[in-house]
Formats: structure tokens, C-alpha cells, sequence
């Protein structure tokens, strides 16, 4: 087996470039370990991309056949030993994944053999670079307390199903056998479409000058295109460029508990929303909008449900755009300490 190659010259720029972003992101902090070893699926040896490619192929099986069995064998020893949550997911997953054909659409080989415990002994996080095809194009890593090791990153994707998916892996050389140290499943389309239609329909409500729609639809699109959390590319810089410059200025700081929208009803109630997003769970024509309500209260059920509703007609009421380009709202009301009241209705539903 020949070496890992190390990335050299024009990755250098590449990476400082990458380095400062991230500093100035905040992403970056004493303890955070940069491992330099990426090989792409076009650089490495047809041994280890076959190796990692059949790997990925056969966890994919186990999760599309719901043996949580068989795939909690193949899963390092660290997760193997609690295996109810993956088990969960798996078990979730399994029956949407029934009769599709599977397909190793990408693999990665990162070298985090050189990453080094801190003094407490935890893993460190881990930052792999990957140039891809020798471009300044990027696929970056940023994997949060990483042991040692050598590891592979699998993406699967799972067609000729009602929505096809991908099931990404990190995967874990462990005595000579790569073993499963990560799992994350995943749609490819929301309410019939992919990441790049949401992307192109973002855009376009972004020049008519629709940016509530367009910020949504730029978070729908990141959601489809991103395969996990830790990952960063190079395309996906440019989506989220576009999103920050599409964002409405009532929520340039983003819409939290520290920063909440607030919206006020006809009445003069005022509903201060923490959260706001998008879901595909009722699987219709269009995806939904999900709205986080704070309330120091949940209430009686009858209560609940009122404010909901007038939550929601508050919100359309003042950005009423947004009943074109969605199927309809969930609202979750949430007060510390109980379990929150949610309600969904259709837009046709609501006054």
C-alpha cells in the first residue's frame, strides 16, 4: 500500500486562507489539532478506495435491511458499547430505504494518526483539508473529539426509493479493518426536490426582493447539500455567502433566545419567536415552516391551541409572503421545563 499523500503548494494558500476564515469565525480555539492528511477518492490507491468503498457498501446494507445487529458489530468499540441511539435512527431509516439500489457516490481518506490527546486525555478537534481534483476547490473537516487514528468518510446514496438518500460513514482503521465511528442518514429532497432547485429558487426570491422566502429556502437547500455538520466546501461557502446577504434585516443576528423576533398580533400581543426553520415531515407539494413561540407558560390544551394559532396569523400577517412558497406552518410553543405544544396547520387553514 502505497503512502498517503500529503497535500503541498498550492494548498498552502488554500489552507491559510481557510485558517483565517475560521479564526475569524471563532472556529478555531487553543486545543483545536490540524491534521493535514486528506486524500480525495481521484488521488488515492485503487486498494484503499476499494477497501473504503466496500466498506461503506456493505454498512449501507446492514442499515437499509435494519440489522442494527450486525452494523453494531462493525461500529468501533467506543460506540458499539451504547448502540440504542444509533439504533433508533436505524430503525427509522431502514424502511424508507426498502428496495433502493446503492450506489458509493464519494469516499475520503483523512490522516488523523499524528492528532495528539490533550493532557486530560481527550480527543482533540481535528481540521482536514481536501483540495478536490487539484483545484482551489475545497472539502474541509472540522471533527469534534477525534481519537487518533486513520479514518474514512463514506457517502452512499440510496436511489429508486419514493426520496432518495444518502448515508454518510467516518469510518475507522481498526486492525487492518475499517469500522463504522460515525453514522449520518439523510434525505436528498424535500417535497420533491434537491438542494440545488431550492438554491436556484432562493435566488430568484432573493431578486424580487422576497427575503423571508429566500432566506428559507437558502437554509432548506444548505440542509439538503450539506452532508453532515462538520463538513465545509467550497460550494457550500458560496450558498451561505448568498444566504447572508439575502437575510431580512429584522433577523441579521440570526433568530435565538438571545435574539428573538418579535412579532406583533392584531391585537397587540406581542409573540417573540426564538427559532424559525423548515420541515418536509408531512411530505407535500411544499415544504412547511417551523416557528419556535416563547411562552413563560404552556397552559391548558384549548389556551394553547388559540395561541398558536394567533402566533401564526401574527407572523404571516406581517411577512405575508410567505404563504406562497410554503405548505403550512408548525408552531411549537415552548416555556422552560415542560414539554412544548405544537400544532401545524395549512396556510389554506389559516385566517
Amino acid at each position: 500500500m502505497q503512502p498517503m499523500r500529503r497535500c503541498r503548494g498550492y494548498r498552502t494558500a488554500t489552507m491559510k486562507r481557510r485558517l483565517v476564515a475560521l479564526l475569524a469565525a471563532g472556529m478555531l480555539v487553543p486545543g483545536v489539532a490540524l491534521a493535514e492528511g486528506c486524500v480525495t477518492q481521484s488521488a488515492m490507491t485503487a486498494t484503499d478506495r476499494d477497501a473504503l468503498a466496500t466498506a461503506a457498501r456493505g454498512l449501507a446494507a446492514k442499515v437499509q435491511a435494519g440489522d442494527v445487529a450486525g452494523l453494531r458489530t462493525a461500529t468501533v468499540a467506543e460506540y458499539a458499547k451504547d448502540f440504542s441511539g444509533i439504533g433508533d435512527v436505524v430503525g427509522g431509516t431502514a424502511p424508507k430505504l426498502k428496495g433502493g439500489t446503492l450506489a458509493v457516490e464519494q469516499v475520503y481518506l483523512l490522516d488523523g494518526t499524528q492528532l495528539k490527546r490533550g493532557a486530560d486525555g481527550a480527543a482533540p478537534d481535528a481540521q482536514f483539508f481536501c483540495s478536490l481534483n487539484h483545484t482551489m476547490a475545497e472539502a474541509d473537516f472540522l471533527i469534534p473529539g477525534l481519537a487518533p487514528g486513520r479514518y474514512g468518510f463514506a457517502m452512499v446514496d440510496v436511489s429508486n426509493t419514493a426520496t432518495p438518500w444518502r448515508l454518510s460513514f467516518l469510518l475507522r482503521q481498526d486492525q487492518g479493518q475499517w469500522a463504522m465511528a460515525g453514522f449520518y442518514p439523510k434525505p436528498l429532497t424535500a417535497a420533491g426536490h434537491d438542494g440545488l432547485w431550492y438554491w436556484t429558487q432562493a435566488r430568484a426570491m432573493s431578486s424580487r426582493k422576497e427575503q423571508w422566502n429566500a432566506w428559507l429556502y437558502y437554509q432548506q437547500a444548505e440542509s439538503l447539500l450539506r452532508p453532515t455538520n462538520f463538513i465545509q466546501s467550497t460550494h457550500l461557502d458560496k450558498l451561505r455567502t448568498e444566504q447572508t446577504a439575502a437575510i431580512p434585516p429584522t433577523v441579521s443576528d440570526g433568530v435565538s433566545a438571545d435574539a428573538p423576533l418579535v412579532v406583533k398580533g392584531a391585537d397587540g400581543v406581542e409573540y417573540r419567536f426564538i427559532g424559525l426553520g423548515v420541515d418536509d415531515s408531512l411530505a407535500k407539494d411544499k415544504i412547511d415552516i417551523t416557528a419556535h413561540l416563547k411562552v413563560d407558560q404552556i397552559g391548558d390544551p384549548v389556551a394553547a391551541r388559540k395561541r398558536n394559532t394567533d402566533a401564526t396569523r401574527a407572523l404571516l400577517a406581517a411577512y405575508p409572503e410567505l404563504r406562497k412558497a410554503f405548505h403550512g406552518v408548525w408552531m411549537f410553543a415552548e416555556a422552560a421545563g415542560q414539554n412544548p405544544f405544537v400544532t401545524e396547520q395549512a396556510m389554506n387553514e389559516i385566517p
